[in-house]
């Protein structure tokens, strides 16, 4: 498992690169960006997971300097799109039909709202 406890060890494909971008000879000599692969298969409610992200899912992390932290990144990462996952889907929303005093409230607004704007306008003769 993972220092999360949530992902098994042999779910979890690391590889590592240079980060691109500004940073000079730390970006030029160090291996500090972080690729998770974390094949969705080898955990629990996989159908579930594998149906909504695919069957592998893929994260980067190269914010950081240090590979370590990008690792820490990227695996918060993995584990908060794979707890987003497994959340049930919202309740649909179910169509209603205004109250009667809702109308007559939004009658009486578009009256009021008539009644200012015709004030505005030049007396008709």
């Amino acid at each position: 498992m993972d220092s999360t406890g949530l992902l098994p060890e042999r779910a979890l494909t690391w590889r590592f690169s240079r980060s691109s971008g500004p940073g000079g000879q730390g970006v030029n000599t160090t291996d500090s960006r972080v690729e998770l692969l974390v094949d969705l298969h080898e955990l629990p409610d996989a159908e579930r997971l594998v149906e909504r992200l695919g069957p592998v899912l893929h994260v980067t992390a190269s914010e950081h300097r240090s590979q370590l932290r990008n690792r820490e990144a990227a695996l918060e990462r993995a584990v908060a799109r794979i707890e987003a996952a497994r959340r049930p889907d919202p309740p649909s929303r179910r169509a209603r039909r205004p109250s009667r005093g809702a109308k007559q409230r939004r009658l009486e607004d578009k009256r009021r709202r008539s009644d200012r704007k015709a004030l505005r306008r030049a007396p008709s003769e």
